[in-house]
């Protein structure tokens, strides 16, 4: 590990034994015992639950509700309205800062999307919540409703995603395409994709005067507690969130949603505890979504196979009362070497929820369209695709000219292809069957991710028996952050990890940021790393400088921390225990804090990713068309690896849905009513076992000295990108049908008859 130093004389050095070691999560008996509780788990007493009424159109007004029906039911205690709705100090519809979107809570009778909560009904039972919300019986003004891309005017949208501009130009990409010796020119579709998060959105809300405490699933607990603090006219320090376990976030838990907000409403309107929990058709509009796309690339080439030049154009789509814009042409500036690269966007507004951070917001849809086009200019060019990837490797960033903090994206080409058999693949499609007959093919697709990091902080302390306790306030939302952070911290304090006590999951412990953008162990394990710094600095301090000590006057030479005890680093036979240490000076405890946040100088000189190369192997039938996604082979380069277990499970969820993205899920709308046909998990189809028979996730080994210093980029979200392209890629290599509108179909084969 990195030096750490806190005065010029002192300067400590650790070093320990968790970090890259596969621990089982700390976490895991809990759950699988079901002992960890969510945040729908709390009953405080005299608890009251709340049920959304929401709307069945996706525009107009709501002219009738029956009230008085709702009211005289058996256990209705009170129905929340537009006309008694407690006030705000905050309108729902204001934002003062980028990462802040407008709220649908009751402001007026108007309705902005399908599904938009029009009343909230309070009783003393779950059942009596929502028999009454059926009893109100709405009725409607509606307006025909705007759900496709093309059912709506265009517009050039000011910024994609938080700040990325809507039109990026480097070189002349006309003359390149001008000049080429192949050209494509080629439109993929994707459809809006919905959270569907095992836990859904819940809060059990508490109010003791002006204080407020809630339970509910939160991704960024700062950020709820300032948006609550706003909305409610209270002080931050005023609300307390508790949020240990979240059964999955995927971007839909990094900002407070309207029916939390509601939840909160409906406590302080009837003056005692409620519990609002969304049922699974009701995650489809408040929560955010993944919105539709329709990309067009044009991508020229030389005669050798190299590019020269790239335009990835997009069109989405946002609500009609907001602003948020799929950044999906971002990609086309990372990954292919080209002297001639723009990307342009214009967009729609629609009557639905606002789309939102989704995993891999804008990587995930643009990374599909980008793979499955350089897929087509490999073949224009007669080459390989894993040749012609090589052939137009990005030694520096090809939009910015900057070199890259580290790449090993050649090493995962070369791993995976080894281990995944790619030399013996023909070039041609539908060279292969398997002995019952079925088409084979084998797809390639190249993943990219930024290598991001916000801004956190850490408490850590000594105690002294020589354990050690280290406060965050971070998220974990299943993909083991407790573990790894507990990692970091045992290492950052010389303990094994048996002698810390690791407390997360309240907005009462310092701020770890958000997690999310794949940045959370970089963030949270940065502040931890240097609050465990400040703490044996101090440490060190009190022993270098006292004359009883066997380390004293061993600043300049420095000390270890490991094991429990600081070392001299020239003599190993000279030592002492913390609780030594600590006893000595009287004290029961020194505490540390530390703080993680990005490289201005390191970000300005260097581009940031991780990267990897999935390969994946389908099966069609060629009279049924049916596909079966049979092998994947993902071999990744994220820098430190904290923990390779938790990282390949993280690799495996990733994949497995951009096996999702290519062949199972997308949002049906009704375009008459505005609503969503398949809100629901038997009809929005997302891979099962069945689905996923055999996957593989390759670590390969990368050192970064910039990102940060322990060198940690993200997993959380890569494995999506370039999945979905290698899926999409294999099954035109299968059946030489090339489907550009995704999930990709059985009638999508079956009409350019695959036989």
């Amino acid at each position: 590990m990195a030096e750490t130093e806190r005065t010029g004389s002192i300067t400590p050095r650790r070093h320990g034994a968790s970090i890259g070691q596969p621990l089982t999560r700390r976490d895991g008996l809990l759950k699988v015992t079901g002992r960890a509780r969510y945040a729908a788990d709390h009953h405080p007493p005299g608890m009251l639950y709340a049920v959304l009424a929401t709307s069945s159109i996706a525009r107009g007004r709501v002219t009738f509700l029956d009230m008085a029906a709702a009211k005289a039911h058996p256990g209705v205690v009170e129905v929340m309205t537009p006309e008694n709705r407690p006030p705000l100090a905050m309108d729902p519809d204001a934002k003062t800062h980028p990462f802040m979107f407008r709220l649908e809570l009751l402001q007026t009778d108007e309705v902005r999307y399908a599904g938009q909560s029009i009343a909230v009904v309070i009783a003393e039972t779950l059942e009596a919540a929502t028999e009454g919300a059926a009893l109100l019986a709405p009725r409607y003004q509606a307006e025909p409703p705007r759900v496709g891309l093309d059912d709506a005017d265009c517009f050039v949208p000011p910024t994609l995603g938080i700040g990325t501009p809507s039109e990026v130009h480097h070189g002349d990409v006309e003359a390149g395409l001008a000049a080429a010796e192949h050209r494509i020119d080629a439109t993929y579709e994707t459809p809006a994709q919905y959270h569907n998060a095992m836990e859904p959105h819940a809060i059990v809300a508490v109010w003791d005067g002006d204080r407020l405490t809630v339970d509910t699933p939160s991704q960024g607990l700062a950020w709820a507690q300032e948006r609550i603090a706003g909305l409610f006219g209270i002080p931050p320090e005023n609300i307390h969130i508790r949020s240990p376990f979240l059964g999955g976030g995927f971007g839909s838990k990094g900002l407070i949603s309207g029916p939390q907000a509601l939840g909160i409403l409906a406590a302080r309107l009837v003056g005692r505890p409620v519990k609002l929990v969304l049922r699974r058709e009701q995650m489809y509009g408040p929560v955010g979504h993944r919105a539709p796309t329709r990309q067009t690339l044009r991508l020229g080439t030389d005669r050798a196979g190299r590019l020269t030049a790239i335009h990835h154009h997009v069109r989405t789509a946002t609500s009609t009362f907001d602003d948020f814009f799929e950044p999906s042409s971002q990609v086309s500036h990372t990954l292919y070497a080209s002297p001639a690269i723009a990307t342009t966007a214009d967009a729609v507004r629609l009557d639905t929820g606002t789309p939102l951070f989704m995993r891999a917001p804008g990587e995930a849809s643009g990374n599909l369209a980008l793979e499955s086009a350089i897929d087509e200019m490999a073949q224009a060019a007669g080459l390989d695709p894993l040749e012609f990837r090589l052939r137009n490797y990005a030694e520096v960033e090809p939009i910015s000219g900057k070199p890259f903090s580290s790449k090993a994206l050649r090493e995962c080409y070369g791993q995976g292809a080894e281990r995944f058999g790619w030399q013996g693949r023909p070039l041609a499609p539908r060279q292969m069957r398997d002995e019952n007959g079925l088409l084979v093919g084998w797809g390639l697709g190249t993943a990219t991710f930024p290598a991001i990091m916000f801004q956190g902080q850490a408490r850590a302390v000594l105690k002294c028996d020589g354990t050690g306790l280290v406060e965050i306030g971070a998220q974990d939302m299943g993909q083991g952050a407790w573990t790894a952070l507990a990692q970091i911290a045992a290492d950052s304090l010389g303990l094994d990890i048996e002698q810390l006590e690791f407390h997360a999951g309240s907005s009462d412990l310092p701020d770890a940021g958000i997690a999310g953008g794949s940045a959370h162990t970089a963030t949270a394990g940065m502040a931890i790393h240097g609050a465990g710094a400040d703490v044996i600095a101090r440490l060190t301090e009190l022993a270098v400088g006292d004359e009883r000590s066997p380390l004293f006057g061993a600043g300049n030479v420095g000390v270890l921390a490991q094991g429990g005890r600081l070392v001299r680093r020239d003599d190993e036979r000279r030592s002492e225990s913390y609780a030594e240490i600590l006893a000595r000076a009287g004290l029961a405890q020194i505490e540390g804090r530390g703080s993680g946040a990005a490289d201005q100088d390191a970000q300005a000189t260097y581009a940031m990713h991780a990267h990897g190369a999935v390969f994946a192997e389908v099966k069609v039938d060629p009279e049924l068309g049916q596909i079966r996604a049979t092998r994947l082979v993902g071999a990744f380069a994220a820098g430190t690896i904290i923990n390779p277990r938790l990282v390949r499970s993280q690799y495996y969820g990733g994949m497995i849905w951009g096996v999702s993205f290519a062949l199972h899920e997308q949002a049906v709308p009704d375009h008459r009513s505005g609503r969503i046909l398949n809100a629901n998990l038997a009809e929005y189809h997302v891979p099962v076992n069945a689905d996923i028979p055999s996957v593989e996730a390759i670590l390969v080994e990368e050192s970064d000295p910039y990102v940060n210093a322990l060198g940690i980029k993200g997993v959380g979200e890569i494995g999506i990108t370039g999945t979905a392209g290698a899926v999409a890629n294999a099954v035109w290599h299968a059946t030489g049908v090339r489907v550009r509108r995704f999930p990709i179909a059985i009638e999508s084969l079956i009409s350019t008859a695959v036989t």
